[in-house]
């Protein structure tokens, strides 16, 4: 029961995250996008950049600053990087980004959050 409800609570956390940036002016190019080496949550677009984004929701705003760590982030990455081609064909700007939602809070956009590349 308790995978359910958090499996409830991320897709709800996507969903949260896709608004505020479509609010934001970015278009949405894909949601829950899964390779070999790991998932993408969001991947959006704006003005030329294109942004694969880690989403994590929490029920306390305290849990969301435990909730990222570099381990996390290599796999977005290393998914961004398999994804690159088809994304950004035209080879425009990309970067990996995390948007962090708790309730009855405005998400938090943390941009740029991998320096590996």
């Amino acid at each position: 029961m308790k995978r359910e409800a958090a499996e409830k609570r991320g897709r709800h956390a996507e969903k949260t995250a896709a608004r505020w940036l479509r609010m934001h002016g970015w278009r949405i190019l894909a949601e829950r996008v899964r390779t070999p080496r790991g998932e993408v949550d969001l991947i959006a677009r704006r003005f030329g950049l294109v942004a694969f984004i880690e989403v994590k929701g929490r029920t306390k705003m305290e849990d969301l600053e435990t909730s990222i760590d570099q381990r996390r982030l290599a796999r977005v990455a290393a998914a961004a990087e398999i994804l690159y081609p088809e994304y950004c064909p035209k080879g425009e700007d990309m970067r990996i980004d995390v948007i962090l939602v708790a309730p009855r809070r405005k998400p938090i956009h943390l941009v740029n959050v991998w320096h590996g590349f």
